[in-house]
């Protein structure tokens, strides 16, 4: 039995059913799926699905034998948790609040949100003011639906670092509030700071409760296969596991690729064969 789950985003993958998604997902070696509740008013859609809706797609996961673990708010970024107009600050909290029910309801255990206070916008102390003010809010959600709340590194100044992450935590002090680091993220920030981004990784010690895996190179975020940046994933998947981190999600994206099956066994393959090395 491994010591470590693996997961695959979904958008690695075509807008096929769940069957087929979670299918080919087993297919590569992969232990389970993180779902995308991105900013389209299709995938927003989701954190409103019926108790029917909900109960087929547990019966799926369990007809094919892979569940969806985690799940990705993406959503966050459009409708940001401080943006200071009042009717995207409230859709924002309202997907967040459902996101987090939904993720009850299907066995989801990590609610991935953004770490941005704003993102089509500009960030100042009252944004700022206002996001925590939502944190904690969707922490106390979490805590209420025993589900975790987790910040992603983004690209930008505001949480681009574990560290910057650690200020959030350590200030809302919530077992159900944690960081879901993105090791290309960091990578382009340690590049852009000259910091060393395992040591970056360690300093959310016991707050890391699973690690985003994927590809960038300096001023490009996404949209890279394995071995075509400057990520050294090695480095990143040894300190992650040396603060005890056990469950990595590989993310990449689809684009109409016909191989798009190879791609994953590549990503799955790859990633395991590092953790594997882990002791």
């Amino acid at each position: 039995m491994r010591k470590y789950t693996i997961g695959l985003y979904e958008k690695a993958m075509p807008d096929v059913s769940w069957k087929e998604k979670l299918q080919a997902a087993k297919d590569a070696g992969y232990d389970f799926v993180e779902i995308s509740i991105d900013a389209s008013e299709e995938k927003i859609a989701r954190v409103y699905m019926s108790k029917e809706e909900r109960l087929e797609l547990v019966k799926t996961m369990y007809e094919v034998g892979l569940p969806i673990r985690t799940m990705n708010v993406s959503a966050l970024t459009k409708y940001a948790l401080g943006d200071p107009d009042p009717k995207i600050e409230a859709r924002a909290i309202d997907i967040m609040e459902h996101a987090i029910e939904l993720a009850e309801d299907i066995g989801v255990r990590i609610v991935m949100i953004p770490g941005y206070d704003i993102y089509f916008g500009t960030s100042t102390p009252e944004t700022q003011q206002q996001f925590i003010k939502n944190l904690k809010h969707g922490t106390e959600v979490a805590a209420k639906h025993s589900v975790l709340l987790e910040m992603e590194t983004m690209e930008n100044d505001f949480m681009n670092t574990t560290w910057k992450g650690m200020y959030y935590v350590n200030m809302i002090n919530s077992v159900y509030l944690g960081l879901y680091p993105d090791v290309g993220n960091m990578k382009n920030a340690a590049v852009q700071y000259g910091n060393d981004e395992p040591q970056d990784l360690k300093s959310g010690a016991g707050h890391v409760a699973a690690l985003h895996l994927k590809e960038t190179e300096p001023g490009k975020y996404r949209d890279m296969m394995y071995g075509e940046g400057h990520v050294d994933f090695e480095e990143m998947i040894k300190a992650a596991w040396e603060i005890g981190c056990r469950k990595y999600v590989t993310e990449f994206w689809y684009h109409g690729e016909e191989d798009w099956h190879k791609n994953l066994d590549y990503a799955c393959s790859k990633m395991c064969a590092i953790l594997d090395a882990q002791e």
